[in-house]
């Protein structure tokens, strides 16, 4: 069913998150550590929001770097090196096939919006730099929710601010455990699969699995 709504996460799903690995050798770390950063950001506020927490993004990434970075030889201070990392990650950019999808599906007449698990500010600072604010109806953050996505709270805030039935809005997403968290929520879900990884059988799968989000208008052409 083609649906009215298309709401995108947007860490990883949209912005492009590889050149943190500079950042971090930049201080004096490993560019490895990037993305068990990102990873233990998303664990420790799935751990906050199970126990009824709701931290905000930001500060739960920034306590993780000064732990993770204590732990390496570097070049300055762990604040500074823990600013120059976060510094990096609000000034990420467009994945290379989003301008280009996000203009198309405009023009086929969806609404579109963000949901993520960060704030609006960073939506809204990387969707203006990328030319394309202007084709989001809204900016959705689980700080507004109550709790982080996948729990169904989560799900349940971004319909009603969207006004439209769960089966009527498609999610979309590179991170399995969000897709899984769409389908339970009654929502339609799109995969995006950008290195034809394998998609864990433990979740719920995707109902549509695309490359990137140039793909998605072709889904219900």
């Amino acid at each position: 069913m083609r649906p009215s709504v298309i709401v995108f996460d947007v860490n990883e799903t949209l912005s492009d998150l590889s050149p943190l690995g500079a950042r971090f050798v930049e201080v004096g770390a490993s560019a490895s550590a990037a993305p068990l950063w990102f990873a233990s950001v998303l664990r420790d506020g799935f751990a906050l929001t199970v126990v009824g927490e709701n931290p905000p993004f930001a500060g739960v990434a920034r306590e993780l770097l000064l732990a993770q970075l204590s732990e390496s030889v570097l070049n300055r201070s762990v604040e500074e090196a823990a600013g120059h990392v976060m510094d990096g990650f609000a000034s990420l950019e467009l994945h290379a096939d989003v301008s280009s999808g996000i203009e198309w599906l405009h023009e086929d007449g969806y609404r579109l919006a963000t949901f993520s698990n960060g704030s609006t500010s960073v939506a809204e600072r990387l969707l203006t730099a990328g030319h394309i604010r202007d084709r989001f109806e809204l900016l959705l953050s689980v700080e507004d929710a109550g709790a982080w996505k996948p729990s169904p709270t989560a799900y349940d805030y971004a319909a009603k601010q969207c006004g439209t039935a769960p089966e009527d809005i498609a999610l979309v997403a590179v991170h399995p455990w969000d897709v899984d968290g769409a389908r339970r929520a009654g929502f339609q879900s799109i995969w995006v699969n950008r290195s034809e990884r394998h998609f864990p059988a433990t979740f719920q799968e995707p109902t549509y699995t695309v490359s990137g989000i140039e793909q998605i208008r072709e889904l219900w052409a």
